[in-house]
């Protein structure tokens, strides 16, 4: 685990802080934390549209043929139809 970084539980390894939190509740030290401060930065958003079974099955196919999930597949596609329309 490194340096010690839980100074609440003192735990020395990642199954000592397991044991520590599985005993304890976040109740019992909530005077004892530090405000948090971080930034997310969301890099994609998933969007959902319907597809005919039988395009489904044959996209799921064609992905499994070529070693891709059939969302990279699907997602490369229309990459590809966007660039072409939009020139």
């Amino acid at each position: 685990m490194g340096e010690n970084k839980s100074s609440i539980s003192r735990a020395r390894s990642y199954k000592e802080l397991s044991e520590f939190w599985d005993s304890h509740g976040l109740s019992e030290y909530w005077d004892r934390l530090q405000p948090a401060e971080f930034e997310v930065d969301i890099q994609s958003e998933a969007s959902y549209f319907p597809l005919e079974a039988s395009l489904s099955a044959e996209l799921r196919s064609i992905a499994r043929k070529r070693g891709v999930s059939p969302e990279v597949l699907l997602n490369l596609w229309v990459q590809e139809k966007v660039r072409k329309v939009t020139k």
